[in-house]
């Protein structure tokens, strides 16, 4: 039995008078790849970043309907003590103008790891489950600003892994990175899920096929089909799925 850890109901998500998710209804499960597909503009993003309430810092955004984790509200949780179950990858690299190991202690240091020792097994695991640490291992306080673009990727996977989270939430991860970097990205996507839930926003459909077990493909804000990622790429219920997969539009 396939657990489901984030439920999604019946939520709209709205920028002032914008709707930019309208009346989706999706189940997230445990220790699989979930991506997100569709056009720009779609609403792959917003729903992506409604999930660790960092739309929240957004003047006039606001929800209806309702998502949990593992059976909690978000409206109920601290938004701190959510975004730690919530590692997050942005599209471009954004490593911290700071040492390697500076950019992997970061978050625990705030979150009250202090002892180095600690500190130092979990830069070390973290880099590791990111597939970095033989690269880096003897240059930690080397400047994360001089690793090339796939490694500072990997960077920040470590750092998001740092945290201890439930679920990873990559948005459009390698879409500044070249077809090497990329492939050792999604590599490390299909080892990360033994551990975690994942959820990855991508615009590439043959790296959605390769890396995810579900598939929702959203347009205009409405989730048009979510089902088993071979389905949707092989046998689309809905022929609007069928026009975006086969290139008509998007």
């Amino acid at each position: 039995m396939v657990k489901t850890t984030v439920k999604i109901k019946d939520f709209s998500a709205y920028y002032g008078d914008n709707k930019a998710i309208s009346n989706v209804t999706l189940d997230i499960y445990e220790n699989k790849v979930t991506a997100i597909i569709g056009p720009s503009g779609c609403g792959k993003s917003t729903l992506l970043r409604c999930l660790n309430r960092m739309n929240d810092f957004i003047d006039d955004f606001r929800v209806e309907g309702e998502i949990q984790i593992n059976n909690q509200g978000l409206e109920d949780l601290d938004p701190v003590e959510l975004r730690k179950r919530f590692g997050m990858v942005f599209q471009k690299p954004n490593p911290f103008p700071k040492s390697i190991y500076d950019n992997v202690a970061w978050a625990p240091k705030i979150h009250g790891i202090k002892n180095k020792k600690k500190l130092d097994e979990v830069v070390e695991s973290s880099l590791k489950k990111a597939a970095l640490w033989d690269e880096v291992k003897d240059r930690l306080k080397d400047n994360a600003l001089g690793l090339s673009g796939g490694q500072q990727q990997r960077l920040c996977i470590a750092r998001a892994l740092a945290i201890e989270p439930e679920i990873i939430l990559l948005d459009e991860p390698c879409s500044a990175l070249d077809p090497i970097s990329t492939a050792k990205i999604e590599d490390l996507i299909k080892e990360l899920k033994k551990d975690y839930t994942i959820i990855i926003v991508t615009h590439n459909m043959q790296q959605a096929a390769r890396v995810s077990d579900y598939t929702a493909f959203l347009l205009l804000g409405e989730l048009i089909e979510y089902s088993d990622t071979d389905a949707l790429f092989e046998t689309p219920k809905n022929k609007k799925t069928e026009d975006y997969i086969t290139g008509r539009f998007g």
